[in-house]
């Protein structure tokens, strides 16, 4: 894979378009005749979600909130396996209120991910949330604000320990504090997308795609409070 900054440029003009347009605007155009294929609305605990810590911390989900508030790194797997084509909606604010892990940096995900360990579960093998222990996994993988918020990238990860090949890599956009990140994945077979606030972040065409697998949610060192999760289909209802 090759490491790029110059790529950014070249879709710049379609972000702008997409930029205009308001993120409302686009799901509600996006799931006319759609299937909703998964939801939480945060208001029953975390059952549907398991949570791996590297040091601690503290994940809830009530009151229509998912609060991740750590002060290293976590990986919140939705339990359920999803597979494409789908679209994948969030909100996420970084949370800068004086607190301890208040740090505004790494709103990251994992998708279609499968850990070569144990294809067929995810969950088989154990995980501590330490970085390096995702390495098996083949997924997708976007860090974006990451290292203190200064870069944003996508990784394509092959299941190899200490090989986690970079797609893009930008200096920009960056995360802002207190503000909401509304956040659209489309893994649609070879088609790789990731959108923040109605702008086209990574697009990418995958020779060898990845097309099902978990969700997750991964940060470290941070506060984060994340709602309207979401996953619809693609695919037109008959």
């Amino acid at each position: 894979m090759t490491t790029t900054r110059r790529t950014f440029g070249a879709l710049a003009a379609g972000a702008a378009l997409a930029a205009l347009t308001p993120a409302g605007t686009v799901s509600a155009t996006a799931h006319h005749g759609r299937r909703l294929l998964a939801h939480d609305d945060f208001r029953h605990g975390l059952r549907r979600w398991a949570v791996e810590l590297e040091k601690g911390g503290t994940v809830t989900a009530s009151r229509g909130i998912l609060e991740v508030d750590v002060p290293a790194g976590a990986t919140i797997w939705f339990k359920q396996p999803l597979e494409g084509p789908y679209a994948l909606e969030y909100v996420a604010t970084p949370v800068f209120a004086g607190g301890v892990n208040d740090r505004v940096s790494d709103l990251n995900n994992f998708w279609n991910a499968v850990d070569v360990r144990s294809p067929d579960d995810l969950f088989a093998t154990p995980r501590g949330g330490a970085l390096a222990e995702y390495d098996h996994l083949k997924t997708y993988y976007v860090g974006y604000g990451a290292n203190t918020n200064t870069t944003t990238r996508l990784r394509r990860y092959v299941g190899q320990a200490g090989v986690r090949p970079l797609i893009h890599d930008y200096t920009e956009p960056l995360l802002v504090a207190n503000e909401p990140n509304r956040v659209r994945i489309v893994s649609d077979g070879p088609t790789v997308r990731w959108w923040n606030n109605g702008r086209l972040v990574f697009d990418y065409t995958d020779p060898e795609p990845y097309t099902g697998g978990h969700f997750a949610f991964r940060t470290t060192w941070s506060h984060f409070r994340i709602s309207g999760f979401r996953v619809w289909s693609l695919y037109r209802r008959g």
